[in-house]
């Protein structure tokens, strides 16, 4: 069944019989492996659950249970089971769907690995979703209402965010995340990289689309606290958004993190806006220091981009950068893994996100690997960015996955995390810096006991007051910076047209 157009929650029929429904996430295979890290798991909850379960009616029983904090329980009897799909949770998934329809229920699939591999999932659901939820899922609550539910609900014509009733937070165990305000106020990216997984779950509609900015403040209003995590993949995707974001968060007296592209840091005052709203950390995907590398991942963003100005950018308004880097391009040869390290020391990354290069199935990478013949395997609990799944044009695959270790033991030890913080210019940054850094990753016991005692929460504060100590004055003086740089290029433009008159 395709999409019908938007259905809100008074689209859902009255009077009709209460729904006892179960939504889970099950756990990526990362969360069982020898990698496994507690506290990386335990970070967000699962947003988009929490939204879909927003369509359902007053009286409806609604549990939400994510696997990577809690012990799921297969004994109960939901009417209705709805299941997050990601590629190395997908066994697992399946398992948990073929459990829960023997035992009668009516069990749903959505999410990225279902909308690549629809012919997959399907086999072990009653109804599969195919591209962002919004749109879908309240037709199917009133087909299911009705005695009447698809098979296939597909997501194309219609997208919006607006209409959208408030997250059900009160499905989500606060205590049991450390960033438990995360929050989405935007759908999609408007870039297109070929090893993008999302770019195939928004296929076929809108691939990159807002919330009004009034109802996403409003989300913002009714989180307690102070820490904020915009979870968007390009919070500056849509200038004119993000602008009006920021000013009304302004005052607000939030610190907040993010993610966003190269070129929209470097252009115009939006990272400064951001700054002075309350942006304090970043994630940035810088991918690869060879420009081979992005031609031929379509990262046009990127080309030509100077990477080192980005991080003079950000180290100048405070704001910390978790840089990301992608080893095994076609361009990258055994000295990939310590010019990547040693450049991102010297920039004074904070927090480093290594990946080994992954062709997900749905993506042009992917393509483009299975006509080349260079795709080894399909057991989707390896496609997890730290094993090799493909072969490499320069490397070999053994090369490839020792360097890849070597790059993370080598990027958070004791002495490269103290080298990095070297690129500050204040003690006081540099021990933001040092201490954002070790927490991440060297006390790994502290982050286990607290997950333990189911007290996450606790630690909520002490990242806050990390990420608040930043001056006011400083932000101010590198916005005066960017004001007057801009002044002096309009100047600099309206001047020419006479300078070219008198030289003629």
């Amino acid at each position: 069944m395709g999409h019908r157009g938007h259905w809100g929650w008074a689209m859902i029929a009255p009077g009709t019989k209460p729904l006892k429904v179960k939504f889970i996430l099950p756990a990526l295979t990362e969360a069982t492996d020898p990698y496994w890290r507690p506290i990386k798991y335990s970070l967000f909850p699962p947003l988009g659950l929490a939204t879909l379960a927003a369509y359902l009616s007053a009286d409806d029983e609604a549990t939400i249970v994510d696997e990577h904090v809690e012990r799921l329980t297969l004994d109960d009897a939901p009417e209705l089971v709805v299941i997050q799909v990601y590629i190395t949770n997908a066994y697992r998934a399946y398992r948990i769907a073929d459990r829960y329809r023997k035992r009668g229920a009516f069990v749903c699939l959505g999410g990225l690995h279902v909308t690549s591999l629809p012919e997959e999932a399907a086999v072990h659901a009653d109804a599969i979703f195919l591209g962002p939820g919004e749109q879908t899922f309240p037709q199917f609550l009133e087909d299911f209402r009705a005695g009447q539910p698809g098979r296939v609900y597909t997501s194309l014509l219609g997208r919006t965010l607006e209409r959208v009733p408030p997250i059900r937070r009160d499905l989500i165990q606060r205590r049991r995340y450390l960033v438990p305000n995360s929050i989405v106020v935007t759908r999609g990216c408007p870039q297109h990289c070929d090893f993008c997984y999302k770019d195939a779950f928004f296929e076929g509609g809108r691939g990159f689309y807002t919330q009004r900015v009034d109802d996403a403040l409003k989300e913002i209003e009714r989180l307690p606290g102070r820490h904020l995590y915009f979870l968007d993949d390009h919070l500056l995707g849509d200038r004119r958004f993000a602008e009006a974001l920021f000013a009304g968060m302004k005052g607000m007296g939030r610190v907040f993190q993010g993610a966003a592209t190269v070129d929209s840091i470097l252009r115009g005052d939006l990272i400064e806006r951001a700054a002075g709203a309350g942006m304090r950390s970043i994630f940035v995907g810088f991918e690869t220091l060879t420009e081979g590398n992005l031609r031929q991942s379509n990262k046009r963003q990127n080309l030509g981009r100077d990477y080192r100005a980005v991080a003079d950018r950000l180290h100048g308004l405070g704001i910390m950068i978790n840089g990301s880097f992608v080893f095994g391009m076609d361009e990258d040869g055994e000295d990939v893994f310590r010019r990547t390290v040693d450049w991102a020391m010297e920039r004074g990354i904070t927090t480093a996100t290594f990946h080994i290069q992954t062709p997900y199935p749905g993506t042009r990478l992917y393509v483009r690997m299975m006509h080349e013949g260079r795709t080894v395997t399909r057991n989707w609990d390896l496609f997890d960015t730290r094993h090799v799944v493909y072969e490499p044009a320069r490397l070999t695959a053994e090369a490839l996955k020792t360097g890849y270790d070597w790059a993370y033991k080598e990027f958070y030890r004791w002495g490269s995390i103290a080298r990095a913080s070297l690129n500050y210019g204040t003690v006081k940054h540099q021990a933001k810096h040092f201490f954002y850094a070790a927490g991440w990753k060297k006390f790994e016991g502290l982050w286990d006991l607290v997950i333990r005692a189911r007290q996450l929460n606790w630690m909520t504060p002490v990242l806050e007051a990390v990420l608040a100590r930043v001056t006011e004055q400083r932000i101010a003086d590198s916005v005066q910076r960017t004001a007057d740089r801009k002044a002096g290029a309009e100047t600099s433009a309206e001047l020419l047209p006479v300078l070219g008159q008198e030289r003629g």
